[in-house]
């Protein structure tokens, strides 16, 4: 009998097998997880398909300059640098020092380091300070709750054709369940209607299953 659509050891057996064919092995993307789980970093970056997802997304849009929110041990981070030119710039942005600690290390590791810079500190306070050339792409994936604020610094941070990607947005189908009502639920609701009220961009949701189970992100095109 096969293994039913809403368990999750079926779906990260479905990942790995994809990945099996589809990506590369990768040393630094590999000691950055280890390295994140061994000091003790929350176990949430993005999955592998996740990762080479925002490569291919980099990939296509040519990227040069990329803006994440949300660094943790900074996977996602060398998915992007992976991703541009010799001379193109991730600039990310982490609230805990630690974590950052950690992300440079593995920068390091990597040998990304030149392509990236580190923002440390609350993003709700240190984007909207940020002065500099449009990004390209902006991948949001920070705490929920202040997504709306993340958003409105990422549109005036962009140009018509950048492309935002939020990620966990779904939520394990939580965000339309009218009787939840938690933090990081009201923020993605939050978000959406903000988006709904922005005439300058055309988006769309879309849901995903995987090693991270039942989650999704949304699509932003700047017009």
């Amino acid at each position: 009998m096969s293994a039913s659509i809403n368990d999750n050891a079926n779906w990260a057996r479905s990942d790995k097998y994809h990945n099996s064919f589809l990506t590369k092995p990768d040393e630094g993307l590999e000691h950055a997880l280890k390295s994140s789980s061994e000091n003790d970093l929350p176990q949430i970056a993005v999955s592998t398909a996740q990762g080479k997802y925002l490569w291919l997304v980099a990939k296509t849009i040519k990227a040069k300059r990329v803006l994440e929110v949300g660094t943790l041990g900074g996977y996602s981070t060398i998915w992007f640098a992976r991703a541009l030119p010799e001379d193109g710039k991730v600039v990310t942005a982490e609230l805990s020092q630690k974590h950052a600690d950690v992300a440079r290390a593995n920068f390091e590791h990597a040998s990304v380091s030149s392509k990236i810079d580190i923002i440390v500190g609350s993003a709700t306070e240190t984007l909207p300070k940020l002065q500099t050339e449009p990004f390209d792409l902006v991948f949001i994936d920070a705490d929920k709750e202040s997504n709306a604020i993340y958003y409105k610094e990422a549109r005036r941070l962009t140009r018509p054709g950048s492309v935002i990607i939020v990620d966990n947005v779904v939520r394990n189908g939580r965000t339309a369940d009218p009787e939840l009502s938690t933090p990081d639920v009201v923020g993605v609701r939050t978000l959406l209607q903000a988006i709904k009220e922005d005439e300058g961009v055309e988006v769309t949701t879309i849901a995903t299953v995987g090693e991270k189970h039942y989650d999704g992100f949304t699509y932003i095109l700047v017009l």
